[in-house]
């Protein structure tokens, strides 16, 4: 039997509800920062919540030790941990009584984009989009250096799982929304 070794702070959370994806082109945040992929996934399930916040404390414990309790907490005070507290949020769609996990990726280390067969998707597909559930593979990490204290969520890959209520404008129409016409040519609307 082959054993596969994981890192502690890996995570695959299932079937959670996507906003903010930008997961095809990395930019930059107003103009400011380095280029990023990244994306905002909104949980309700207590057991994918508590997984999260298992890895966090993993990871916590092993960069601080005997001091990741009293780091842990004072970061979750100040909103510098991956997982949050949707009603932060409560103005956006779907935040409000959930919790959500902000990641991102740097520019050089695109997420994996796949469909539920898993095959890759392209922006052009416009399967993803702020609405749509996902699973998504996360791999959280503890930040110790001259930018701070923080615990952050890497966004290693996105599998689309289903449709869901488009946030914000919604999607652009399905090409079977449509009637099939017979013999409309550009004469017919003049």
């Amino acid at each position: 039997m082959t054993t596969i070794n994981t890192p502690i702070g890996r995570v695959m959370i299932k079937n959670a509800r996507l906003a903010f994806p930008n997961v095809f082109e990395a930019s930059s945040v107003n103009g400011e920062g380095e280029p990023r992929f990244g994306a905002t996934l909104i949980l309700s399930d207590e057991e994918q919540i508590a997984a999260v916040n298992k890895a966090i404390e993993a990871v916590a414990k092993e960069k601080w030790a005997a001091k990741a309790d009293v780091n842990l907490k004072a970061l979750r005070g100040a909103g510098k941990v991956a997982l949050r507290n949707g009603d932060e949020k409560a103005n956006y769609d779907g935040f409000e009584g959930n919790y959500f996990v902000a990641a991102s990726a740097k520019a050089n280390a695109r997420p994996t984009v796949v469909d539920g067969q898993r095959q890759p998707i392209t922006e052009r597909d416009g399967k993803i989009y702020a609405g749509c559930y996902v699973n998504a593979s996360i791999e959280i990490w503890a930040q110790d250096n001259a930018y701070g204290k923080r615990v952050n969520a890497t966004l290693r890959g996105l599998q689309f799982v289903r449709d869901g209520e488009a946030f914000g404008g919604g999607r652009p129409a399905a090409a079977d929304e449509f009637d099939v016409t017979e013999g409309a040519g550009a004469e017919d609307f003049a």
